[in-house]
């Protein structure tokens, strides 16, 4: 096991990029630094950094391409990757959310909210769910939390680290309804800093790899959402 975690820090201005570095390092971390997405994409490859701050401008290979190679062609499901990024219109915020990223940070940012969010993400190996058995078996629904691994009718889902928390959440306690806040509180903490939007894109995202099974997500309208064990 690494002494220090490791983070990649994919940025294109040597100013943000020092700035970052700077209160990464002195909360403890090491740190890779790559200012184009070729580099990062060996960067990953090749390093295995913990986790991923990536910018979407970048020259050459840009955040997004580096995002779906990542996701859907190497299939690194659980690494975390954070956005960090001035484009702050709507739409790239969720198209970033809908390809695989843990969240979404806009420039400028608050340094201690960015180290929030890297420490919140790395706590989710040590995600606390109040249930006795390392497996959940739910119907067609097997959760292996050790592996963190998830199936449904036997096949396996290529869920992101924050696609697999919310699903233990939810699979932990079936019936009960969750409201956004208390989703977001049991899967990294009340100090993450993420929106309820953000939430209903993890949830869309999630039904859609559930396949025939992402009925079993509830909306219970006004208030949040369930995980029913029945059709």
């Amino acid at each position: 096991m690494k002494e220090k975690s490791v983070i990649l820090i994919v940025e294109d201005d040597p100013d943000i990029q020092e700035l970052i570095q700077y209160h990464l390092v002195k909360e403890g971390y090491d740190t890779l630094l790559v200012s184009n997405g070729k580099d990062a994409l060996d960067a990953v490859q090749t390093q295995s950094p913990d986790l991923v701050l990536l910018d979407l401008m970048l020259p050459g290979v840009n955040g997004i391409e580096v995002l779906k190679t990542v996701r859907f062609v190497w299939n690194l499901n659980t690494l975390p990757i954070i956005i960090v990024s001035a484009r702050t219109d709507e739409t790239d915020i969720i198209t970033a959310l809908e390809l695989g990223a843990d969240n979404y940070l806009s420039k400028p940012f608050s340094p201690k909210v960015l180290v929030a969010n890297v420490k919140a993400l790395l706590r989710r190996t040590s995600l606390d769910v109040p249930h006795p058995e390392t497996v959940i078996s739910l119907g067609d629904l097997s959760v292996d939390l050790d592996r963190r691994e998830a199936k449904y009718q036997q096949d396996l889902m290529n869920l992101t680290a924050t696609e697999f928390n919310l699903l233990v959440l939810l699979a932990s306690h079936p019936g009960r309804v969750y409201t956004r806040n208390q989703l977001i509180s049991g899967m990294r903490g009340e100090d993450y800093p993420v929106t309820e939007r953000s939430i209903d894109v993890q949830i869309a995202s999630l039904r859609k790899k559930l396949g025939e099974g992402g009925s079993l997500v509830k909306t219970v309208w006004g208030i949040g959402y369930s995980y029913q064990d029945k059709l």
